[in-house]
Order: C-alpha cells, then structure tokens, then sequence
C-alpha cells in the first residue's frame, strides 16, 4: 500500500504523518509491504517533501517577513529547484501572536530565488502559501533587482503598506539569468489579486489585518497592478496565492501557474506508486471543505481514481460528510477525533494517536 499524505500542520510533517501511519499497520500486519511518498501542495511544507522524494536539501540566511534574518531552506535534483516562500517569509517566522500585515515582506523570497541561482537551477518549482505577507511579491521583486521607487526616487517601504508610495516600476533590471529559467508557480488557490476574492480580503485577516488594513492592503495592490500595466494578470488565478506573491511572480518571472499538488506529485512520482498500490492511504490535518479545492488529499485521490485504486485517508478532524468524502474520491476517513475527543490532545499527541488510528485502518482495510 501506498501513504501519500501531506503534514498535519502544527503537529507532524507529512514525514511524521507517513512514519507513524506505517508503524501503526504493522502492528496489525507485520508482513504489510508499505511505500510512503510525503506530499505537498506547494504551502509550508514543500521542501521537506521534496527532500524525503530525493531532492537535496540546500541552507541559506536570508531577510524574514519583519526584515531580521531567518534561515531558509531550499531543495536541488538535477537543475530543478523546489522553493517555499513560506520558508523566508512564512507565518511561523513571526514572534508568537505578533502580526505585521502592512510591514511584512517578500524580500527574503527573492533572496532564496538568487540562491537557487546560483546553485544552477534552470527549472525552479515556486510553492506559495502560508505567508505572512501580503505585498504583491514586490519584495521579493526588490531582492531580485527590480526599482520600485516612490517620488523622490527611493525604493518604496516594504510592505504592501508601502506600495501606495509606489510612482514607477521597472522590471526590466530583474536578475537576468531568470530569462533563460522556467518558474513555476505552484498553488492550491487560485485567488485574484484584488477584490472581494484577493489577497487581502481573503486572506489578510489571518494575518493579522483588520478590516481598515485589508482595504488599505487590498488598494496598495490595486495601485501596483496600476502602476505596472498589469490589470490582466492581477485577474489571473494564482495572482492572490500568498499575499499576491503569485502576481508578482507571473509578472515579474514569467512564471506560469499550476495546481501545486499536481505539479509535486509529478516530481515526486506519486502516480507512479500509485500504479504499484493496492491501496492508496491520503490525509491532512483537517480534511475540511478547502481540501477538495486543490489540496493535496483531493489530488492523491483523484490520480488514484484515474488508476482504479482505492482510496483512504487519515486526519485530525473530520469536517466534510461521507457524500463529499466520496464525490472527492476517498471512500473512508479515519479521524484522530474519534478516538481522542480532546481536540488540544489531538494536537498534542498527534503522534501515538496517529500510529492507534493506523492500527486501526490496517485492521479495516486489509
């Protein structure tokens, strides 16, 4: 059987997730033969599935979303470079309950791109999500050699508060060896940039934006789609992914949007495990109603339904009903919640809980 599952963010990665889940099946069946491929969807946790498919993992410091320096990590295999814009300008790199919505910058992630660069990618895989930002990506345009001035010629602030002191752009300075390299945008939403679906409506307040700053931010957007001519592509899908770091790729890289499950489990050959599965066990933290909107979990399954094999999954709580479960091409959930009622216990002993459930679905299932 194949565990093709994605983090149960805050608790385990999806690394965790596939360890404890084999434990638990062999505890029913020893003579069990189990491949674990972890899986993403281009959000936190990329890297770190990238690096357990294979790919070699790569440290660098760069500037964090409040401008102090965190360390970052990229992925490298033959010239394609997964990286995580969550890794330099992620939630978790903020101070606990600190929010900066109109500060927050993308800068790091250009800085990550350059190194990536300089190790000789030629194909880099750009996974957006969980970000504390939400400044369009001109941050992460700023590192990489972009003028973004305001009227005394200056770089504008960074920040998406910044951009409304933005008066020219040019984009033209960008690194020049992104002209001969592939970006890809990988995503699991597939927001606008502006509007009642952007980036800061949507999104701005789980990072920490009041109502007043998310039409500030969501304005500060607007303005520097204006500024660069770019109206259509701040109306492509993918132009809000991660603070609208998703328009700045597109316009800025060149990069070309693709749903990020799909795009990671061709580089990590999942489907190809899939074809070697009698059984196909998915799973996230919360399988909830945005998992049957591009994350992982509805990606594993629908390419195990293109292939006729059967699908599981596992999860902390269960928060769709057995019609939708089965419309997405999971035919069982099993839920750390109905075993360990206590969500807080859930959270806190993922682990063991995890590896009893697992247990469990192998006693079920085989």
């Amino acid at each position: 059987m194949l565990i093709a599952a994605d983090k149960f963010k805050g608790s385990l990665t999806a690394v965790e997730v596939a360890d404890r889940v084999t434990a638990g099946i062999r505890k029913a069946h020893p003579e069990a033969e189990v491949e674990a491929v972890p899986v993403a969807d281009g959000g936190d946790g990329t890297v770190a599935a990238a690096v357990a498919g294979g790919f070699a993992r790569h440290e660098v410091e760069v500037t964090g979303p409040t401008g102090a320096p965190v360390t970052a990590a990229f992925a490298l295999r033959e010239g394609t470079a997964v990286v995580e814009m969550a890794e330099a300008a992620g939630l978790q790199h903020l101070p606990p309950g600190v929010f900066v919505p109109l500060t927050a910058t993308t800068f790091g992630v250009g800085e990550l791109l350059l190194a990536a660069l300089d190790a000789g990618a030629t194909t880099i895989i750009l996974g957006v999500g969980g970000s504390a930002t939400t400044d369009g990506g001109a941050g992460m345009l700023d590192a990489l050699g972009a003028h973004l001035l305001d009227r005394d010629g200056d770089s504008v602030p960074w920040g998406g508060g910044g951009l409304r002191e933005l008066v020219t752009a040019d984009l033209s300075t960008v690194d020049a060896r992104l002209q001969n390299v592939e970006v890809v945008l990988a995503s699991d939403v597939d927001n606008p940039l502006t509007g009642p679906k952007g980036a800061a409506a949507v999104y701005g307040p789980q990072k920490g934006a009041s109502e007043e700053d998310v039409q500030l931010l969501d304005g500060a957007l607007t303005h520097l789609a204006e500024i660069l001519g770019e109206q259509e592509a701040a109306a492509a899908p993918g132009a809000g992914a991660a603070g609208g770091i998703g328009f700045g790729a597109l316009v800025g890289l060149r990069a070309r949007f693709r749903p990020g499950i799909d795009l990671l489990m061709e580089e990590l050959g999942v489907e190809a495990a899939i074809q070697r599965a009698a059984l196909v066990i998915t799973g996230e933290g919360s399988l909830d109603e945005q998992t049957l909107h591009g994350k992982a979990p509805a990606g594993v399954a629908a390419a195990a339904g293109r292939a006729g094999k059967p699908v599981v999954a596992v999860c902390g709580r269960l928060a769709i009903d057995r019609k939708q479960l089965k419309a997405a091409g999971i035919e069982r959930a099993y839920a750390l919640t109905d075993i360990e009622p206590d969500v807080q216990r859930c959270i806190a002993e993922a682990g063991p809980l995890l590896e009893q459930l697992a247990e469990q679905l192998a006693t079920d299932q085989l």
